[in-house]
């Protein structure tokens, strides 16, 4: 088995004296989709933003490509290639494609800007079409391309995509999980935290479940669908 990309170990955390997450271990191989599930409220969104130092971690570690980036800034999990694409998309509404793009590549490879984006407007046409168009006027399909792109601005090694689906018509959840797999057929590992389970466990490697900042399962998709108790339980199945 390949040593971890990404090492999650009994990490702690949560908001003032609430715990959120109690102790959670999770894995992201080099390569990978892992599918992080559970409901709203589960803690997965703490989870990202823990590990990507939006928020601090009240125990345990976190570790990429074997660097300790426990309690590190998020400019140096930036710089590292752990890329999160946050949930709502969080782009500029009164910049312009282009600019929401650029700021992608701000804390790492910004000299290979111009190369990223010309790869980026390939994967999305669309944008390349949009591209001075200002960003708050685009529709919600079109808000989350950019939201990626965005991502892949920064050369991630590691990408976080948290919620990618929500709000989003069925034909373009269908469009952005084909996408989700060309990604990881390029190579790129992914941490792919939804509650889109059908989608999800189609395309990922192995799934993670989460319910209430502690995880219930940990495997493969197969072994997770071939539960009927775990399906009923935590999956709404």
């Amino acid at each position: 088995m390949n040593e971890a990309l990404l090492d999650i170990a009994a990490l702690r955390s949560g908001y003032g004296r609430v715990e959120v997450l109690r102790g959670v271990d999770l894995q992201v191989r080099s390569g990978e989709i892992v599918a992080l599930l559970g409901s709203n409220g589960a803690g997965k969104s703490t989870l990202n933003n823990t590990v990507c130092g939006l928020l601090p971690a009240w125990g345990g570690t976190v570790r990429f490509d074997g660097a300790d980036l426990t309690g590190a800034h998020y400019r140096r999990v930036v710089q590292a290639g752990l890329i999160q694409v946050p949930e709502g998309r969080r782009i500029f509404p009164n910049l312009t494609v282009r600019e929401n793009l650029e700021l992608g590549a701000f804390t790492r490879a910004r000299e290979r800007r111009a190369d990223n984006l010309e790869r980026v407007f390939a994967t999305f046409p669309r944008l390349k079409e949009r591209e001075a168009q200002k960003a708050g006027t685009m529709s919600g399909g079109e808000q989350q391309m950019l939201a990626i792109g965005r991502g892949l601005m920064a050369e991630p090694r590691l990408l976080i995509l948290d919620e990618p689906s929500l709000g989003l018509s069925p034909l373009l959840v269908e469009q952005l999980f084909a996408l989700i797999r060309r990604l990881h057929d390029d190579g790129l590992a992914v941490l792919l935290v939804e509650q889109n389970v059908g989608q999800s466990l189609e395309i990922a490697d192995r799934a993670y479940v989460l319910e209430i900042g502690a995880l219930r399962f940990q495997g493969l998709p197969g072994e997770l669908l071939a539960s009927a108790e775990l399906k009923k339980a935590y999956l709404g199945l």
